[in-house]
């Protein structure tokens, strides 16, 4: 099993790992990634014996899994992967608040599925004239400050805001449980408790929905159940509010919670206006999605980890019922082709078959290590793909009439969230070169003493050269564009050993800043600065 050993802060070219007679240059030998692969089916073994012989089955024999089995193992076996992982670099508290920020967060997607999709968004509103707009206002302050004053309103209101609704909504499923359902004897005494406090708050508060006072419950259950459903419409209709009110919606905008789904037109995909009515043919893209670019530097800095997560709670994970058209396509077995979308466009899914659902479940749970082993069983030259690369995921998405779920972004979230601990480039280097959950070839092999020359340096020759290597050929490309070299440190070409790199912000640099090193074609040259070629 590992151990606690922590790599050091700073490091030169070796340094020992949290395993036991492990160092930081046994990853780049090829004989030491067949110990480490050896070394973690072993502490998987200790730690689940039943993951453990599946992972060795569907090793041995990966045609002899169906797909469900086949997924439902690698999001078994990922977990303790990803753990594994961040122990032998020493990162475990660090991956460790990456997994616990996402567990609190998760409230802001139930609310926005459960509160703002199926109530708020329906719930009818008056007129928003300023006097309208201003009561209703003071109602929804009063329900959040006023009734629920211990929710984080000053440092994460969107955060409060969502804990209300969904806060809201156990407390009437309580109720509805014991006396609609009867799927419990009675209401239980800390929901009464509860809807007697709020009760009484809003009693004390004046509390009123538009154009009338939210009643006092009468006796018993029933009127606590009638007042908490005058309350979650009185809330719904501030919800649905904030989101129509100019004023208001400037405050939720960088909102994920408050992020819907819009109906598709695929005749009109990209929205557009039409400002000069003496030239009706000219369009412009509107105000507020437009980039602003600044020479060479990065027009597009992607989702935050708030608005990744977002999308991974809005992905339905349909490997689990193996619809998971996003990575497998929508194939037509009358026809025996793709599907195509209203535009004739085939929906054939990612063109690598890369573990998309899968990917999502473990970063729906914060692990970002876990899930990146997922995206290297089929992708590991992700940093060349993701965001701002291809699409073809979200073309094959199950919305096929709504927005469909942002796949790139989550992809790309996962790497710059792994790139983000410490040794960060280490991790993603080595899931290149060792994946376990990769059948074909879990770990490099040596030499195997044949040359491979490969012209041309863009995305097919790196990943090109990627495969050839693992299988132990030896490789050199060349490419038309002037490449500057990479830092022999970085490579270990100066024969001291590869020098490990602890922070992504060592060789990070702005684009305007950045000599084209190491990679050729379209990497270089054939993509805008929408995309981050730091990646």
């Amino acid at each position: 099993m590992p151990t606690n050993t922590a790599p050091p802060a700073s490091a030169e070219r070796d340094f020992p790992l949290g395993l036991p007679d492990f160092h930081y240059q046994d990853l780049h030998d090829e004989g030491r990634l067949a110990d480490l692969d050896a070394a973690f089916l072993s502490a998987l073994e200790a730690e689940d014996p039943e993951i453990a012989r599946r992972l060795r089955a569907y090793r041995g024999a990966p045609g002899s899994f169906d797909p469900l089995s086949r997924s439902r193992l690698l999001v078994d076996a990922a977990r303790p992967l990803g753990r594994f992982v961040a122990v032998l670099f020493g990162v475990e508290r660090e991956w460790q608040r990456q997994i616990e920020v996402a567990q609190p967060d998760a409230v802001l997607f139930r609310f926005r599925r459960d509160f703002l999709q199926r109530r708020a968004v329906k719930a009818p509103l008056p007129d928003l004239a300023a006097a309208d707009a201003e009561a209703i206002a003071r109602m929804g302050h009063a329900i959040e400050r006023g009734l629920h004053p211990e929710l984080p309103w000053e440092a994460d209101p969107e955060l409060a805001t969502s804990r209300v609704g969904t806060s809201l909504l156990d407390l009437e499923a309580d109720f509805i449980a014991a006396l609609r359902q009867k799927k419990i004897p009675e209401v239980p005494p800390a929901a009464r408790a509860r809807a007697i406090a709020l009760a009484a708050g809003a009693a004390r508060l004046g509390l009123t929905s538009p154009g009338e006072a939210i009643p006092p419950p009468s006796e018993g259950d029933e009127g606590l159940l009638t007042f908490l459903d005058a309350l979650l419409k009185a809330y719904a209709v501030w919800t649905h509010a904030r989101m129509r009110h100019p004023l208001w919606s400037r405050e939720i905008r960088g909102w994920a919670s408050f992020r819907l789904p819009h109906t598709l037109d695929y005749s009109a995909l990209v929205a557009t206006a039409r400002p000069n009515s003496a030239l009706p043919e000219e369009r412009v893209g509107p105000l507020e999605h437009r980039r602003r670019r600044q020479g060479f530097l990065l027009t597009d800095s992607r989702m935050d980890q708030r608005e990744v997560l977002g999308e991974t709670h809005y992905c339905l994970l349909c490997h689990e019922r193996e619809k998971d058209s996003c990575s497998k396509g929508f194939f037509d077995n009358k026809t025996d082709t793709f599907q195509k979308n209203p535009l004739g466009v085939p929906l054939p899914g990612c063109p690598l078959d890369e573990k998309i659902s899968e990917m999502h479940a473990l970063r729906r749970d914060g692990d970002s290590i876990g899930a990146l082993a997922l995206v290297c069983i089929d992708n590991p030259m992700c940093p060349g793909t993701g965001h701002r690369i291809c699409n073809d995921c979200m073309k094959g998405c199950i919305f096929q009439k709504q927005d469909p779920v942002n796949i790139p972004q989550i992809e790309t979230g996962v790497l710059t969230d792994v790139l983000s601990l410490p040794w960060g480039v280490e991790i993603y280097g080595l899931f290149t070169r060792w994946n376990p959950l990769s059948p074909p070839r879990p770990y490099a092999v040596p030499y195997n003493g044949r040359k491979v020359l490969v012209v041309g340096l863009g995305p097919a020759g790196y990943t090109l050269a990627h495969y050839l290597l693992n299988e132990g050929f030896g490789v050199v490309g060349i490419d038309g564009l002037k490449i500057e070299p990479l830092p022999a440190d970085w490579t270990g070409s100066d024969g001291l050993g590869v020098r490990p790199i602890r922070d992504w912000s060592e060789i990070e640099r702005p684009l305007d800043r950045r000599p084209l090193a190491g990679f050729g074609g379209v990497s270089e040259y054939g993509i805008t600065v929408r995309w981050d070629k730091n990646f």
